[in-house]
């Protein structure tokens, strides 16, 4: 699987994760709902993405 296809199947999962919490526990989940999509948001912008900067160190040691 591609880098770019990782993070999105992780960005994908965090915020279904995160809103499953919110509905369940509490709402309070919803903030971290909205630093996925914050972070989206910038790497778009900025081509700056943590999490590939840790996949590609992951596969580099593989």
């Amino acid at each position: 699987m591609s880098i770019e296809n990782q993070i999105r199947a992780f960005a994908g999962t965090f915020i279904l994760v995160s809103l499953a919490l919110a509905h369940f526990y509490s709402p309070q989940w919803l903030w971290f709902t909205a630093f996925v999509g914050a972070n989206l948001l910038q790497s778009s912008i900025t081509k700056f993405c943590p999490l590939e900067i840790i996949l590609v160190k992951i596969q580099q040691k593989k």
